[in-house]
């Protein structure tokens, strides 16, 4: 989401050389959107290793203005076809792998909208269909209409409002749940003195404890946390941390080795970060 042109000068945070280290690593999967108008730089960035990527885009957000949050959502079906059409021409490819609806419509039945997104993988031009920003019943409807393969949704330590109705509805139909901002925006990262106020300070002292354990930091913790829901909630996790360095990316790939004893998920399982 926040890859941007104006740093390929192949150093650490060349967006380049973020992907390709990536790849290198054997991560396979690349997530992004219209909304985050850097399509064209993605499509630049995995030329050349095109059939090492899982591509990921989606649609449905239109912006109003600079200010976050200013945009309207676009779910009709004349939109999703314009939209996959101008992905595919700024990514530079003939498919796109998973094809998400952004966010939910207040004026479109969703099933109106699947059913144009159903029409992009007959035609070709898209694999497997996603959803994001969605309600349960929105999964449940959608899914009725054309197998939807993975609802990327927010989920954290500090954001966990997905395990009350979302999480169990992906898990009983077999929907891969793709975890975006997993160290909840940086906060994670951080220590007790300098936690965001949804982080406890006792979310924030376990995390360092059990880091300074491990011999890692606080976010590799925390992203390790969200690779174990696999295992906790039996439905298949993805998560998609951001990441702007070549660094970051690789402390971000070792957290996926991290393992976690039963007694330090339940500690971090018990500790709620505050509203």
């Amino acid at each position: 989401m926040r890859l941007r042109d104006g740093v390929a000068d192949g150093g650490d945070r060349d967006p380049v050389a973020v992907v390709h280290a990536a790849l290198d690593a054997g991560i396979t999967m690349v997530d992004t959107a219209d909304a985050y108008q850097n399509e064209e730089l993605v499509g630049r960035t995995i030329r050349g290793r095109r059939d090492e990527v899982l591509l990921a885009a989606k649609f449905g957000l239109v912006w109003q203005g600079e200010v976050a949050g200013d945009f309207d959502v676009r779910a009709d079906p004349e939109y999703v076809r314009q939209a996959c059409e101008s992905s595919l021409r700024r990514l530079g490819v003939e498919v796109i792998d998973l094809y998400y609806l952004h966010h939910r419509s207040d004026t479109v039945p969703i099933e109106e909208t699947v059913g144009a997104m159903a029409e992009l993988v007959d035609q070709g031009k898209v694999r497997a269909l996603g959803l994001s920003n969605v309600t349960a019943d929105d999964l449940r409807r959608a899914h009725a209409a054309h197998p939807i393969a993975a609802l990327q949704e927010q989920w954290s330590l500090v954001q966990r409002d997905i395990e009350q109705e979302l999480l169990p509805t992906a898990a009983e139909l077999g929907v891969a749940v793709v975890a975006h901002s997993p160290n909840g925006h940086g906060v994670l990262h951080r220590s007790p003195s300098t936690a965001d106020e949804r982080t406890t300070n006792d979310l924030s002292t376990a995390l360092g404890e059990i880091a300074h354990a491990h011999e890692t930091t606080r976010g590799q913790v925390a992203l390790a946390w969200v690779h174990h829901r696999q295992q906790a909630h039996g439905v298949a996790v993805i998560p998609i941390p951001g990441t702007t360095s070549v660094r970051h990316l690789r402390d971000n790939v070792a957290a996926a080795d991290l393992a976690l004893s039963h007694d330090e998920l339940r500690r971090l399982d018990i500790l709620r970060a505050t509203s």
